[in-house]
């Protein structure tokens, strides 16, 4: 049981960071992916890749916040499947300024890709995840979810509210077969930090803060997605599992 052979699993924001190695982790456990990404580059290349290598791996173009991408995914497990296994919400963004400099086009990006899309792209695919009866929703939040982090207003909320729509989720989708949890990350390096690894002052007190005195790597978090997407986590729903070396059993 600890692998994910003959499971069908969607993984949003696929092609970079956290979400590129949950492909690559799900694929090494034998399971068949369509993945996501905004970049019809990367998405062909990375595509291209992992088929030459002889994986079950599909790529779609699309912006999740946006109605014609989930209704192309759903389009997608449809004609592939008619069934769905897995669902990791992975697709997310940040814009890091101070509260009073957001504009509200920013602030509707941040919440709308990082809260919103989860929550319409679960219900879109609920039918198909309903029919595998064995079924695991796994949604990237992040630490700065439960304590500030400084990385702006917007994010800590939208991800605090991932944590909260997970557990929600959990509780009404457990009649049917669907398990729904939660990981969230402190800094991993992956795209979406490269500026900020890159600014002394600002890693320092993160590195002196984390017991573990590291910035974690992408396969470290994709691993514990495959174990919450795994029947191996089969009695574990509406959790938040915090992966942050240390940081939130501290002080900052």
């Amino acid at each position: 049981m600890w692998n994910l052979k003959n499971k069908k699993a969607v993984i949003t924001g696929g092609t970079k960071g956290i979400g590129k190695a949950t492909v690559l982790e799900f694929l090494s456990l034998g399971a068949e992916v369509i993945f996501t990404a905004r970049t019809k580059e990367e998405v062909n290349a990375f595509e291209k890749q992992l088929q030459k290598d002889g994986h079950k791996a599909f790529g779609i173009v699309g912006d999740v916040s946006e109605k014609e991408s989930i209704d192309a995914i759903f389009s997608e497990v449809e004609k592939r499947w008619g069934t769905l296994d897995i669902l990791v919400n992975n697709a997310g963004i940040n814009i890091r300024k101070s509260s009073v400099e957001y504009s509200e086009e920013e602030y509707q990006k941040i919440i709308g890709i990082n809260l919103t899309a989860p929550f319409l792209l679960s219900r879109k695919l609920y039918p198909f995840l309903k029919k595998s009866g064995n079924a695991a929703i796994v949604n990237v939040a992040s630490v700065s979810g439960v304590m500030d982090t400084k990385t702006g207003s917007p994010y800590g909320m939208s991800k605090a509210g991932l944590v909260m729509q997970t557990k929600n989720l959990a509780t009404e989708w457990a009649k049917d077969g669907i398990r729904v949890n939660a990981m969230s990350p402190w800094f991993t390096e992956t795209p979406l930090t490269s500026d900020l690894l890159k600014l002394k002052e600002r890693i320092e007190p993160v590195l002196k803060h984390t017991p573990m005195g590291r910035i974690a790597q992408a396969s470290e978090m994709a691993s514990v997605i495959a174990f919450l997407a795994m029947d191996k986590s089969s009695y574990v729903t509406g959790q938040n599992l915090v992966v942050d070396g240390g940081i939130t059993s501290t002080a900052l």
